[in-house]
């Protein structure tokens, strides 16, 4: 049995969970998030906690159950406190603004970048070096800071480019001096 997959997710207090068949409706003080799941999996809702089952020992069915069980606690932590990625830029004349709700970059190219937030993701920029990405939905967030990363990834001489507040660039020596 999976380790994880067999814990139940506790409903904490102001959260309602909707479950019709394999889909799943979870609404909570900061929205509310539905995801369909794959049939193999069984889900209840039993006293506040919601409790994974899988119907047989067939190799997907276990290869799913213990992500089901994690997709499910991320929609009831993410409609209950959300998620929030920090990236950092590094460089000369490298920084991010805000206008209005979209996020503006000037990234070294010769035209600034304006980036859309999708529906449910908020930007938040506290300093020229620093953006916050927030929103419910963990995939989302991950997702949308990982395109802003890609505009420019950091390069590992001097360091320049976007990079994960928690992320470690490798740096390399330069070339050597001519003798």
């Amino acid at each position: 049995m999976s380790r994880i997959g067999r814990l139940p997710v506790p409903i904490p207090d102001g959260v309602t969970c909707d479950v019709r068949g394999t889909r799943l409706k979870v609404k909570g003080p900061k929205g509310s998030l539905e995801r369909e799941f794959l049939p193999r999996m069984t889900l209840t809702v039993e006293d506040k906690e919601i409790c994974v089952a899988r119907r047989s020992e067939a190799r997907e069915d276990r290869a799913t159950h213990g992500l089901t069980r994690a997709l499910i606690q991320n929609m009831v932590l993410g409609v209950t406190q959300g998620f929030e990625k920090t990236l950092l830029i590094e460089g000369v004349g490298y920084r991010a603004s805000l206008q209005g709700k979209n996020l503006n970059l000037a990234l070294g190219f010769s035209h600034p970048v304006t980036i859309e937030p999708p529906e449910g993701i908020a930007f938040a920029v506290e300093n020229p070096q620093t953006i916050k990405v927030s929103g419910i939905d963990k995939e989302l967030v991950g997702q949308v800071a990982a395109n802003i990363r890609a505009l420019r990834k950091p390069e590992p001489y001097k360091g320049k480019g976007v990079r994960y507040a928690n992320e470690y660039v490798r740096r390399k020596v330069g070339k050597a001096g001519a003798k």
